[in-house]
């Protein structure tokens, strides 16, 4: 523990005399690259953990936490499957979809889409993509009827409005006297929705399940039945629990987790180096503490010869100038944290500032997942971040606070 005599000389050769300005410079250099690396590094994961949250809450929109499939095809029991799914305490929802690879087409614009076949009453349960219909669009997915809802993207591909009218092709085939022609059907358009991810709203279009599964000849069958669980991170034992529910026999139970893994394995990777990449600033600024007290040793050499003739023992010696690194790791460690922090909390109004004053776009929606920039400031990742700070300021501090402390106070005096 340092005595009042280390932190009262070390704080004191903080301040630089006239002679010493450049020393004082190096100084406020170290403060300020500690400063701007806490910063960037705060930032910078709070951006990624925006990403990470708002990816995880747009892609589970459309997503269930879980899907049960029947291993054989099509499910011709899923009634009962969401009738005994809906037993377990901890499924919130349970209900049945049709999908399938289709191609839309009107004129002469031809899309490739997910075609997802649900009933209107009970998506609501297992997703949120009903939040995002347009009007009263989700009301007119009635069975026989034929409407489609399309992603706001396609429809805007396809150049098409509500009330007009898109031509649904199936991969599957029939044999006419004409030969081999694919199947087709004629759907109205009522409405879109926007879930705010380009992907899912360039590549999806939702009609009634019956519909669906008319156009893709599944009878009363259904691809399958998706869950939604209490809790988003139990999905992967809540799914376990479900198929052992319904027995180990004809069902297939995957979740969320499965379908997604390597996506958020590349985020978390992306993020530890990217924590690894911007503390290596903190490190070149920490290492500029060396030098400024390397520099403040040779300056103070008489000083520490005096003291040391006074009494003051090594160890005396090191802590003064390790006070002095201190306080230059410490000061610019809590520049860096409140401007990251200010920063972390708003970069969603700063970016789109930014981007009106210029008027570009930083991210495109149709090629980045997001197209805005969101994020979320975790208290674990500031005090991480401070404390990688604080150690390598500590850390620099030894060499010179050792070498000080080895200085002979006849060989400092000599030329005197």
């Amino acid at each position: 523990m340092f005595r009042p005599l280390e932190l009262f000389i070390g704080l004191r050769y903080t301040r630089a005399k006239r002679r010493n300005q450049f020393v004082s410079f190096i100084s406020l250099s170290s403060i300020l690259g500690i400063a701007l690396g806490v910063t960037a590094l705060i930032t910078v994961l709070s951006v990624m953990n925006g990403f990470e949250r708002d990816l995880r809450e747009k892609i589970l929109g459309m997503v269930a936490h879980a899907t049960v499939e029947a291993r054989s095809g099509g499910m011709d029991d899923w009634r009962s499957v969401v009738e005994e799914a809906r037993r377990h305490p901890q499924v919130q929802g349970a209900a049945p979809y049709v999908s399938g690879q289709v191609m839309i087409t009107r004129g002469g614009q031809v899309s490739g889409t997910m075609l997802r076949g649900v009933l209107p009453g009970e998506e609501g349960d297992v997703s949120r993509v009903m939040d995002h219909i347009e009007g009263d669009a989700a009301a007119a997915l009635q069975e026989g009827e034929y409407n489609i809802i399309l992603g706001w993207a396609l429809a805007r591909e396809l150049g098409v409005r509500r009330g007009d009218r898109v031509t649904v092709v199936t991969p599957e085939a029939r044999a006419t006297v004409a030969g081999i022609v694919p199947r087709l059907k004629r759907f109205r358009v009522v409405g879109t929705f926007d879930v705010g991810m380009y992907e899912y709203d360039r590549g999806v279009a939702l009609v009634h399940m019956r519909d669906a599964a008319t156009i893709m000849r599944l009878g009363d069958s259904v691809s399958g039945v998706r869950l939604q669980f209490e809790e988003l991170m139990d999905a992967p034992w809540l799914a376990r629990e479900v198929g052992q529910s319904l027995g180990a026999g004809g069902y297939r139970v995957s979740d969320w987790t499965q379908e997604h893994a390597s996506f958020f394995r590349a985020v978390q990777t992306e993020k530890t180096v990217m924590f690894v990449i911007l503390t290596l600033i903190i490190a070149v600024a920490a290492f500029n503490i060396v030098s400024t007290l390397v520099m403040v040793v040779n300056d103070k050499r008489s000083d520490i010869a005096i003291l040391r003739t006074l009494g003051a023992s090594p160890a005396t010696i090191m802590g003064i100038f390790m006070v002095q690194g201190a306080v230059i790791g410490v000061v610019g460690t809590v520049l860096g944290v409140a401007g990251g922090v200010a920063l972390a909390l708003n970069v969603e109004t700063i970016v789109p500032a930014i981007e009106s004053l210029l008027g570009i776009a930083f991210l495109a929606p149709d090629i980045y997942w997001l197209s805005d920039l969101p994020s979320q400031l975790r208290a674990t990742d500031v005090v991480h971040i401070a404390l990688v700070a604080l150690i390598l300021s500590l850390l620099a501090t030894i060499y010179p606070a050792w070498r000080g402390a080895r200085t002979e106070p006849a060989e400092a005096l000599r030329h005197e």
